[in-house]
């Protein structure tokens, strides 16, 4: 494998404030980035189009949109539509966990890796300022790089495949301050899991809180463009 085939990465890219501060991470250490993005069923599309221009921002070489109908099975505030996204925060995992999707997310990605001859997987999950998901834990991430060298051609013929996580212990202030730093325009972003169309956040939901808290914390004006 050349230099340059071991340095090109996927990218899982949502939209929102950590993803793209990941984004910015990879580019930074290097790697050729392949942004990955999944239209899933969320409630809203708002977030694709800030993974768009997150994509264009930060000079990927390609970006791919995944159409993956995950509202087939519902399950979670975020899928299905009857089910509110709550507005206070609740114990334990929240109605906002979509079952499974960082591992689907996550075996989409890696199976574009494969094709492009990538070695390297870069995800925005966060055990600090997380919402209690399960997918987000160090442990999964873990668990998951086993199952790269188990379930893949590359990783049986000697290929190893890195599982990189660069937000999982920061602080969201930490990750708002990482991501200036490294000139994200956070304006570009949506993180709120009930944005209206134009992508104005609720200011209620968990991720709204998170994210405002975080640029609180960090000292940082905040972008985000609230619903009135």
């Amino acid at each position: 494998m050349s230099q340059d085939v071991e340095r090109r990465a996927v990218v899982l890219l949502s939209g929102g404030l950590d993803s793209a501060t990941v984004l910015a991470l990879a580019r930074e250490q290097g790697f050729e980035c392949h942004a990955l993005s999944l239209d899933y069923g969320q409630r809203h599309h708002a977030e694709l189009q800030a993974a768009k221009r997150v994509a264009g921002a930060l000079g990927v070489v390609e970006h791919k949109i995944i159409p993956l109908d995950l509202g087939a099975f519902g399950g979670s505030a975020l899928t299905d539509r009857n089910i509110a996204v709550p507005e206070q925060p609740i114990e334990g995992i929240p109605v906002t966990y979509v079952p499974a999707r960082n591992t689907i997310f996550l075996s989409l990605a890696l199976a574009w890796a494969e094709v492009l001859g990538a070695r390297d997987l870069f995800i925005g999950v966060n055990a600090v300022d997380y919402s209690g998901y399960p997918d987000c834990r160090p442990e999964y991430i873990e668990a998951f790089q086993r199952l790269c060298r188990l379930a893949t051609r590359a990783g049986v013929e000697g290929g190893v495949f890195q599982v990189r996580a660069p937000l999982i212990d920061l602080s969201k202030a930490d990750i708002i301050r990482t991501g200036t730093r490294l000139g994200v325009d956070y304006g570009l972003t949506v993180s709120c899991y009930a944005a209206d169309a134009a992508g104005r956040a609720c200011g209620k939901c968990d991720s709204c809180r998170l994210r405002a808290a975080g640029f609180a914390a960090a000292g940082v004006d905040d972008p985000t463009c609230y619903q009135s």
